[in-house]
């Protein structure tokens, strides 16, 4: 008989069960292996370049910012080593975060979610707050059997206080290597160590630092899980060729025991190499076990397979009973044939093309840039004025750029109407029909130029008009067009 339901009575908990799972927290176990020795590796690289970056000098001549890697906020600059990048090249950035997203696409579709696994700030600094919990507290056990006793000791709260102490150092590092990139980090530290550094210099210090200490601390897996778009984004772009961290199933079942699989063995039955030792799961980072498939929580750091290698190795068994690969190849081996890999294909073709060609061009814009810029914004109001011997004349506000680190000397001239002459309002010059000025090195310098054209010779509309500025020294020119317009 069916039961009548009125929807008013019920409740979320009770009739359709929670709306979130409670978190249930997680104690990795360290682990020896391949996949760990490259972790350890790729976050001594990735955080000795983030700390210890803006210590780097680069001279860039007298007066110029001697450190590395600069972003000059009040100045407008980004310094890159020998690059210098001014607010009119942004389209330079642009290409980087092209770049940048589909190396990431590429990534994806040859083993999956690398980024997460290796290189992600948040996979970065959770591993290394994670070492720092192992150091001070003891390895999963340990850390379990702490977390569960009632009573706190004064060795323990010791501990606890010694843990947080060093995550907030980290954290507090971390925050003032970020700030150390917007201004001379020598310079910065000393400030900030006297207290005269800027206000604003301390509140991200601030901010970064809580963040890092709840991000790496607390959180965790939790960033990963639900609060990263990342792995909803990577599963629409994966394809079936990708190499995933992956349970070889077909190696792997019938699960049983040591002792089970081999009284199995001998009444003739089949038993997979899997042993049910839980060591892959114990070591997760996440907490997730591998054997259950591909997961959303799984970031595919590879830790599960150092170790599940050395429950093998301690067995005599075949290591990579779990590894990279992919469902393909489970299928091939099932119908008893050959694996087969194909990193190269289609879409990762078309992903380093895009790589090639965009950084290609970036490249080849960036050794053949012109360090001298000019641009041309033409008066408004008014447009153009009839002087009294019935000339035209028209004001332009000329901005010129000096991306050289040295001084220039440098003369404007124009084309377009019969007979023009020009003048700069405000500046002198030796040649009164080709005005010469100097513009200072880094800089920006804005004049206003009047073309005055006579009446005759010249049409009764809108024509062309193109100025161009030479360096007298060098001979580099760089031009800009406008129109010269009639009253």
């Amino acid at each position: 008989m069916n039961k009548t339901v009125n929807p008013n009575e019920l409740t979320s908990e009770d009739d359709f069960g929670p709306l979130y799972a409670a978190r249930k927290k997680v104690y990795p176990q360290s682990v020896s292996g391949t996949f760990r020795r490259i972790k350890w590796g790729l976050m001594a690289f990735c955080l000795g370049v983030y700390y210890f970056l803006p210590f780097v000098r680069w001279n860039r001549g007298l007066g110029a910012p001697s450190q590395a890697v600069l972003i000059d906020l009040p100045n407008s600059r980004f310094y890159f080593f020998f690059i210098e990048l001014w607010p009119q090249e942004v389209y330079y950035f642009t290409g980087l975060l092209i770049v940048a997203a589909v190396t990431l696409f590429l990534m994806n579709s040859v083993g999956g979610r690398i980024w997460c696994g290796y290189l992600c700030p948040q996979t970065v600094w959770t591993d290394l707050f994670y070492a720092v919990e192992r150091f001070v507290e003891g390895d999963r056990r340990e850390r379990m059997k702490k977390d569960k006793s009632s009573g706190l000791t004064l060795r323990r709260a010791g501990e606890i206080a010694l843990k947080h102490t060093i995550w907030l150092m980290i954290a507090w590092w971390t925050g003032g290597a970020w700030v150390l990139y917007f201004s001379d980090a020598p310079t910065l530290v000393k400030e900030l160590l006297t207290f005269q550094a800027p206000m604003v210099a301390y509140i991200w210090i601030g901010i970064l630092t809580a963040t890092t200490y709840v991000l790496a601390g607390f959180m965790r897996e939790q960033v990963c899980t639900y609060m990263c778009p990342w792995p909803r984004i990577q599963a629409a772009l994966t394809d079936e060729w990708a190499l995933n961290v992956t349970y070889r199933y077909d190696r792997g079942e019938k699960r049983t025991s040591v002792k089970k699989a081999a009284e199995l063995r001998a009444l003739g039955e089949q038993v997979g190499d899997c042993v049910d030792c839980y060591q892959c799961v114990a070591v997760c980072p996440t907490g997730i076990d591998i054997r259950n498939g591909p997961q959303l929580e799984c970031i595919q750091c590879g830790l599960c397979i150092d170790a599940c290698d050395n429950i093998m190795t301690k067995l005599g068994r075949p290591k990579r009973l779990i590894g990279y690969d992919n469902d393909i190849n489970i299928q091939r081996r099932q119908d008893g044939k050959a694996p087969i890999y194909r990193v190269v294909r289609p879409r990762t073709i078309v992903y380093s093309a895009i790589i090639a060609a965009v950084g290609g061009i970036m490249l080849y814009t960036l050794a053949t840039r012109s360090l001298l810029d000019v641009n041309v914004l033409h008066d408004r109001n008014p447009v153009a004025v009839k002087l009294s011997d019935g000339s035209i004349r028209n004001a332009y506000t000329v901005r010129l750029l000096n991306k050289s680190g040295y001084d220039r000397v440098i003369a404007i001239d124009a084309d377009g109407p019969v007979n023009l002459t020009t003048h700069v309002v405000g500046a002198d010059s030796v040649t009164p029909d080709r005005p010469m000025i100097v513009i200072p090195r880094d800089t920006t310098s804005e004049l206003r130029l009047l073309v005055t054209a006579p009446a005759e010779n010249n049409p009764e509309k809108s024509i062309p008009v193109r100025f161009r500025v030479t360096d007298i020294g060098l001979g580099e020119v760089a031009t800009a067009t406008d129109n010269f317009v009639a009253p």
